[in-house]
């Protein structure tokens, strides 16, 4: 399971109608340019969301159609028109207003206990800069806090916080992180367990799939539909089948993997996996590269920092698919 499956799991799960909750699922583009088009896109889905919820009753339906078709439009996005309404220029003045508004006309009114906002892939978001848009979304989600309004957020990013080296202190206590790593191999066999139930003998497949994959949440999936694809109820030696389901993984993964870099990029990739060294930076490589082509890579997450200036592929599979040229 990735982040942003892990994501949409919480998002089911506060779904349910113990905890009445309305849950708003935001996927952050790169063509996010700055923060008052993201907050003009979050509350277009919060519009949404509020639209499908089957906590407002027909009277706060109908309540909402009128507020949508009464609502005023700036740079692109709506607001409610109540009174002469201050010119909303940036998108922490967007939101503050809008929802503030929405609290007190809808949630409030449909005995909801709050609005959990789930922002997947956040690391796409880089205007103006990491730390800038995690201490705004403090700022803006603590101002709700203090005039007693549930808002809460829940974001999935990429190595967000480890780039962040002035972070402040209270920005870092604002958010809980929770990291996600690879599979252990008593994790991997309870995994196999429970796609496989009774159909392999676990502990065979669990250490096949635990030395294919080291644990990989994305490629320990990946191989394991493929596995109970191709196997058609009965499990032979997964190692019999491994050069098709490397095949599909080539052309459903590592392919696009490299359909965003460019072909000196994919040279540096290759030199890296045609390398002695797991670990390598600049002047391991037979070939010149330039420094930000390393930085570029670790930004698409093909590379991974290993220590300053070190580098290392992000997954042994990758570097086979790369080698085999």
């Amino acid at each position: 399971m990735g982040k942003s499956s892990l994501l949409l799991k919480y998002l089911a799960l506060c779904s349910g109608p113990e905890y009445a909750m309305l849950p708003v699922f935001f996927s952050v583009s790169t063509e996010l340019s700055d923060y008052k088009r993201s907050a003009e896109g979050l509350l277009d889905t919060f519009t949404c969301a509020l639209e499908t919820s089957g906590s407002l009753e027909s009277r706060l339906g109908s309540e909402l159609q009128k507020w949508k078709l009464s609502r005023l439009s700036v740079g692109g996005v709506s607001f409610a028109r109540q009174g002469t309404e201050p010119f909303l220029s940036s998108g922490t003045a967007i939101l503050k207003h809008v929802l503030h508004d929405a609290w007190s006309q809808f949630i409030r009114p449909a005995q909801l206990n709050g609005v959990i906002f789930f922002l997947d892939d956040l690391h796409n978001f880089l205007c103006p800069s990491t730390e800038g848009i995690a201490l705004t979304l403090r700022d803006q989600f603590q101002e709700f806090a203090v005039h007693g309004l549930n808002y809460s957020l829940c974001l999935s990013a990429r190595d967000y916080f480890s780039e962040i080296r002035a972070f402040a202190e209270p920005a870092v206590r604002f958010y809980d992180k929770v990291d996600l790593a690879s599979f252990t191999p008593a994790e991997t066999q309870e995994y196999a367990a429970a796609v496989f139930g009774d159909s392999a003998p676990i502990h065979h497949v669990s250490e096949w799939l635990y030395g294919t994959t080291l644990g990989h949440p994305y490629f320990l999936a990946f191989v394991s539909r493929q596995l109970l694809t191709l196997a058609q109820g009965s499990l032979p030696d997964p190692e019999l089948l491994w050069p098709l389901i490397f095949r599909h993984l080539e052309q459903e993964k590592f392919r696009s993997d490299l359909a965003n870099v460019t072909e000196r990029e994919a040279q540096l990739l290759r030199d890296a996996a045609a390398s002695q060294n797991d670990e390598i930076g600049p002047s391991n490589l037979s070939n010149a590269h330039d420094r930000n082509d390393f930085k570029r890579l670790t930004e698409k997450a093909l590379l991974l920092g290993v220590g300053r200036g070190r580098y290392k592929l992000y997954h042994p599979l990758f570097r086979a698919f790369l080698n085999q040229g």
